[in-house]
């Protein structure tokens, strides 16, 4: 299993979910947060009030995969946040050794399988 962390802009978020949808990728957590990075900060003038762009707002992606599902989620992910501009984001790619579905105690790769009510009754 692996443990993916994407940091995306906020714009793209949306393109992004969507995206992880298309391809079956449909729980995953995020927070929103602000980072820094190489995009210069400026100021701007909004209703007479100076709004400072020193912290880019960001959402930080945490998604669990089987490491068969690796490699089109990171293309997922490249392909809708991808704007060519500075500050497009960053993935972060880490091994996970164990996990456990508190509810229903599995483990391991069953753990991160969504299953529905159908399969439950089919055990």
């Amino acid at each position: 299993m692996k443990k993916i962390e994407a940091i995306i802009r906020e714009s793209a978020f949306e393109r992004v979910k969507e995206a992880l949808h298309a391809i079956d990728i449909n729980f995953f957590t995020y927070i929103e947060c602000k980072g820094v990075g190489n995009q210069k900060a400026s100021n701007r003038v909004y209703r007479g009030a100076i709004c400072s762009s020193e912290f880019i707002n960001r959402y930080e992606l945490t998604i669990i995969v089987n490491d068969i599902d690796l490699r089109k989620t990171i293309n997922c992910i490249l392909d809708s946040a991808y704007t060519g501009e500075v500050g497009d984001g960053k993935i972060f790619v880490s091994t996970i050794d164990e996990s456990w579905t508190i509810r229903t105690k599995e483990n391991g790769d069953e753990s991160i399988t969504q299953k529905t009510l159908l399969d439950y009754a089919a055990v």
